[in-house]
């Protein structure tokens, strides 16, 4: 289906790079190299150019720690999504949070989308984006609150839950009075998941896609590759992109990632495999 993040619309074969941009100073992945609002503009500067469509800033990161109240939160968003908004209008901009309060006010300030990795925890959310006309991200965390890790957490069938929760959020959205098309469901690798459950999930996304919802995974760098390859964070790539090549068999349309140009050529070589995307060149035997 065709995708409307906020005032931008894609087509419905588009496959999407999201490229993460961290306003914090303890992300997992970036130890805080974009803290700084203006080293996080760099990097807004840097994935455009590699040809990333959507960034996604975030103020809070998602494991444990220092407690981030909302007026900290805004400071640490709202006036990074305002400069964004005015030098690079075409580019989707996506605000990581779960609380309405930052949903507004970001999107007051250029947001196109929200991207909700709790799960609906604030449930206002949705109403949020309504009013703003803006898209959002349902997510499947188990019911944990969030910025906890999950621990003995069971599924009877972890991808059976995942479809029921995130399908039920996306519906009420809907009834909120978000666009159809501006709705997206995630998975939500590691979020109230051990390994075994993000392994389940990537290797049968397909049924997730099958709801018909657009799906957006978050595979960057993330535990359940460190885990299964037993490597640390700065040596995952290669098996975040494993793992990318088989969601984009599945057909996921949106990539949350860190590395936008690897990510991308791994997404359109599988995507072309599967039959979604013509080569971009094809002269071999025929010329």
């Amino acid at each position: 289906m065709t995708l409307k993040l906020g005032r931008i619309a894609f087509d419905d074969e588009a496959t999407l790079m999201m490229a993460i941009v961290n306003r914090t100073p303890d992300s997992f992945f970036d130890k805080g190299a974009t803290w700084e609002e203006d080293k996080a503009f760099e990097r807004v500067a840097q994935v455009a150019a590699e040809g990333a469509e959507i960034v996604d800033i975030g103020g809070i990161k998602a494991a444990p720690g220092a407690e981030i109240d909302e007026a900290e939160e805004k400071a640490r968003v709202v006036d990074l999504v305002a400069r964004v908004r005015e030098s690079f209008p075409a580019l989707v901009i996506s605000v990581d949070t779960w609380r309405a309060s930052v949903g507004d006010a970001v999107c007051a300030a250029g947001a196109d989308l929200l991207n909700d990795a709790w799960g609906g925890a604030d449930p206002e959310l949705v109403d949020v984006a309504a009013q703003h006309g803006a898209a959002i991200v349902c997510t499947h965390t188990g019911g944990v609150t969030p910025r906890t890790r999950p621990y003995r957490i069971e599924y009877d069938d972890v991808v059976r839950s995942a479809i029921d929760d995130t399908v039920a959020y996306a519906e009420r959205a809907l009834a909120a009075g978000v666009g159809r098309d501006s709705i997206v469901i995630d998975p939500a690798h590691d979020f109230g998941k051990n390994t075994f459950h993000s392994l389940e999930v990537t290797r049968r996304l397909d049924e997730m896609v099958a709801t018909g919802w657009p799906v957006l995974v978050s595979l960057s760098n993330k535990d359940f590759v460190g885990e299964t390859l037993d490597l640390p964070v700065g040596e995952r790539l290669i098996g975040t992109l494993a793992a990318t090549a088989v969601c984009a068999l599945a057909g996921a349309r949106i990539y949350r990632v860190h590395q936008v140009v690897e990510t991308r050529q791994t997404v359109d070589m599988a995507s072309t495999i599967a039959g979604r995307r013509p080569p971009r060149r094809a002269i071999r035997g025929i010329q």
